[in-house]
């Protein structure tokens, strides 16, 4: 299966909307960090993107490694050696 390649080595903090759909990028490719824009069509086919819908608004902190156990949140995953060392 596809692996995705790291976007960013820390989280990215961003304003959601309740009950507004996002589309969290899996794959790492995508311009538009950490939304999918849809360059995984080309570049990382096979993958797609983590639909979600937070139940309420304020700054969530959103993978940037696209390693977390818990996507599309951050869980601490990029702080290992793996997502330090790429």
């Amino acid at each position: 299966p596809p692996q995705p390649v790291v976007a960013a080595k820390e989280p990215f903090p961003v304003e959601l909307k309740a009950g507004k759909t996002y589309g969290w990028c899996s794959c790492g490719h995508s311009k538009r960090q950490p939304f999918c824009d849809g360059t995984h069509k080309k570049a990382a086919p096979g993958m797609s993107p983590v639909r979600f819908t937070p139940q309420e608004d304020g700054t969530a902190w959103l993978c940037g490694c696209k390693h977390t156990q818990n996507p599309p949140y951050c869980d601490g995953t990029h702080q290992g050696e793996v997502v330090q060392g790429a």
